[in-house]
Order: C-alpha cells, then structure tokens, then sequence
C-alpha cells in the first residue's frame, strides 16, 4: 500500500495510504456520494489494497457510522462528511457574493471550561467556514460567503453545532482591509501550492486525455490534493487578494483535468463489472 506526494515535480511514492483514505476520497467526490461495492473494491485494488482489506474498512466505517449500506452500495451517512462534501463542491466552483466592505467576526463566548477536544472541534469548525483567528477566541473573515461557507445560519447568532459557544457580528475593521487579509492567511504559500498542482494536472491531462490508464492511481491522489487545496482557499474578495492569485486558473485547470480522469475512471470502471 502506498500514497503519492505531489511535489512540483511529479508524483512520488511514500508512506501508506490506508483503505479508509481511499474509500472515503472516492465517496465524497461522487455525486451523491454513493458507488456499489465492487467499485469502491476495484479502487482501492489500484493501490494495491487487497478486497478483504478493504471490505472489513467499510465494515468498520458502516460500524462507526461514516457509511450504510444499500443494496450492494455504500454511501455517506455521517453528517459530518455530508458537510464536508457539501463545503467540498462549493470549494470547487469558488463562489462568492459580492462584497460590501463588511467583515463577520464570530467570537467565542463560552464560560464554562471545555474540554480539549471541544476546544479543538470548534477551531475545525471555524477554519472550515474560513474565518482566520484574529486574537485567541475572535475570529473574522470578509462577509462574502453563501450560507455553507459562512456556517449555516447568516441570520442567527450561531453557525449550527458551536452555536452555543459563539457570538456573531458584522463590522468594518479601521485598519487597511488588504494587510490585514494579509496578515490573516498566508496568501504567498497557498498560491505557490496552487502553481505547484497547477504545473503537476498539466504532465498528467495529455497521457488522461489519451485514455491511459496507468495515470489512474497518481491521478487519484492529485485530485484529492487539489480538492484540499480549493478547500484551504480562503475565497477573499478579489480586492483583498494579492497580484496573480492563480484561484480561478487552478479551477479552470482542474476542470478539464477532471474531465479527462473521469472519463478514463469510467472506461476503466465498465470492464470492472
């Protein structure tokens, strides 16, 4: 078993990439997030996993609820990964509102003491919607998001499961909107790993486009390194975003990318019926 670095210069094989990693790539980026088991089998197959392996991970999932089963197909049923794989095609698409000027700032209220992993779901939660963290328990980010970026509910005082921890506000910071989005993300890092996947689609789309199928397994893992990507965008307005930001030229990179692996992934699936 074995995972693919993505690296600027190609992919390279290191470490183990487990049954559960793969079965749960594979489901959230289906739509809807369902494929029959002798599909999700053959996937892991191209990474060496073998069909026993695999069949006791969905077992386990099912067990621990991430997964159920329907009629010889599996499909997500935690509501956390249905989030997740809703937050996951909106990252994709990168929409956003227009802006007014307005930032929302959410600001942790809590008096009781909460335990560490309390503490640490929150943070997930808030870094998910892509606020950043300001100062400890305040956190903020331009208010150009839909209701799933933003959290949930633009009209409440909470964002659905940290609600009862949290206090909403819209406000106009004094300082220079542009530093201090700068200050807030690190904008230079996120564009270099765009640049760097962007370079790594490109060797990967003419051999996919050819319908090769040995480009399946790195492809695999490039997708998922893509789709963190789009994840970890913090989608600012384009006024706060730095000369060159390669955002939408990833989308539109990954767009065709992604068509030219499916297409393959299918041909590939149809002989695995």
């Amino acid at each position: 078993m074995s995972t693919i670095r993505n690296t600027g210069r190609g992919t390279s094989v290191r470490g183990p990439l487990t049954a559960r990693s793969v079965l749960l790539s594979v489901l959230l980026g289906s739509d809807p997030p369902r494929l029959p088991v002798l599909l999700l089998v053959r996937t892991t197959a191209l990474f060496g996993i073998a069909e026993g392996t695999t069949r006791t991970a969905l077992s386990r999932m099912a067990a621990a609820g991430e997964v159920q089963a329907l009629g010889g197909a599996y499909e997500l049923s935690a509501p956390r990964l249905l989030a997740r794989q809703a937050r996951q095609s909106v990252s994709r698409t990168g929409a956003t509102l227009p802006w007014s000027g307005q930032w929302r700032q959410a600001v942790v209220v809590a008096t009781e003491r909460r335990a560490p992993s309390d503490r640490a779901a929150l943070r997930g939660a808030l870094e998910a919607a892509r606020l950043a963290e300001l100062r400890e328990g305040v956190w903020i980010r331009p208010d150009n998001l839909g209701p799933i970026e933003a959290g949930g509910d633009r009209d409440g005082d909470g964002d659905g499961d940290g609600d009862e921890q949290l206090r909403w506000f819209t406000a106009a910071p004094d300082a220079d909107p542009f530093r201090l989005a700068a200050q807030l993300w690190d904008l230079p890092t996120w564009n270099t790993r765009a640049s760097q996947l962007i370079d790594e689609m490109s060797q990967l789309t003419a051999p996919l486009e050819a319908g090769d199928r040995t480009a399946l397994a790195p492809g695999f893992v490039l997708s998922a390194a893509v789709l963190r990507q789009f994840q970890s965008d913090p989608l600012l307005p384009t006024d706060l975003l730095p000369h060159g930001w390669h955002g939408s030229t990833l989308r539109t990179h990954y767009d065709r990318y992604d068509r030219a692996y499916r297409s393959v992934l299918q041909d590939w699936f149809a002989q695995q019926r």
